[in-house]
């Protein structure tokens, strides 16, 4: 597991405070994909439990795992008593009980790509759902995105994941999409689109940076550095373009 991967225990409490949560609406579009009732999930890098709550609050058996104790710590403070959990990466993870639902919010990149479907696939019910959802963040206006990337520039070229596979990002069909289609593990793979605004003071914008893994690996005095230069260049307030993707599929039956 890369570096990036297990940065994100040092800021704990700044990812449960600057990274929104997920809405009813993907609840309900998982669900709905499901077509029949899910009773059971497991969730792959549960982070500070953002998505472990919406599942659970509606009823399912969540178990919540996560690599990163410190963020599994944070977690276990925010999400039902009724939520199981466990300190382990998804490679960890041994066959076993079979879930109705695998998730990964915004995680699943994280994940190492040999072997990844077959072990998903272990993991679920046949007929069981998939489901990965998430996205980048990004300042709604393209001035002040400009201004905040001549900030970063000494410091970062970029601060986005790159697509794990190398999709471009006009394809139609998005990671880890792309990877679900090949699987002889999975099929009726879907993609689509929650659409979603925010608005957030400059300060608390900084605050998210200080959640996403390319700033979190620069030296420490770096990420000052940078953090005080793109506040230099943000107004009071920001919009921001928070859509989330949703990659969902169903574990062929019969294998």
């Amino acid at each position: 597991m890369s570096d990036r991967a297990l940065s994100f225990g040092a800021r704990a409490e700044a990812y449960e405070r600057f990274r929104p949560g997920y809405s009813m609406e993907l609840f309900d579009r998982v669900m709905a994909y499901a077509g029949r009732p899910v009773r059971t999930a497991l969730e792959i890098g549960a982070g500070t439990g953002k998505a472990t709550r919406l599942f659970a609050q509606q009823g399912l058996s969540v178990l919540a795992t996560e690599p990163d104790g410190a963020m599994l710590n944070e977690l276990r403070r925010h999400v039902p008593a009724t939520v199981r959990t466990a300190q382990a990466a998804f490679e960890d993870l041994q066959p076993g009980e079979k879930y109705g639902l695998v998730y990964a919010a915004a995680a699943l990149h994280w994940t190492n790509p040999e072997g990844r479907w077959p072990r998903m696939a272990a993991l679920l019910e046949p007929g069981g759902v998939f489901a990965s959802f998430g996205g980048p963040i990004r300042l709604a206006d393209q001035a002040v995105e400009e201004a905040v990337r001549a900030a970063r520039a000494p410091f970062l070229e970029s601060d986005e994941v790159p697509s794990p596979d190398g999709t471009p990002p006009d394809n139609d069909m998005q990671w880890p999409g792309t990877e679900l289609q090949r699987s002889e593990w999975f099929t009726d793979v879907q993609q689509s689109l929650i659409e979603r605004r925010l608005m957030m003071s400059a300060r608390d914008y900084v605050g998210h940076l200080s959640t996403i893994s390319a700033y979190l690996v620069l030296p420490a005095l770096e990420q000052e550095q940078v953090f005080r230069q793109i506040m230099r260049v943000l107004p009071e307030t920001v919009e921001l373009v928070a859509d989330v993707t949703v990659h969902l599929a169903r574990r062929r039956y019969g294998r």
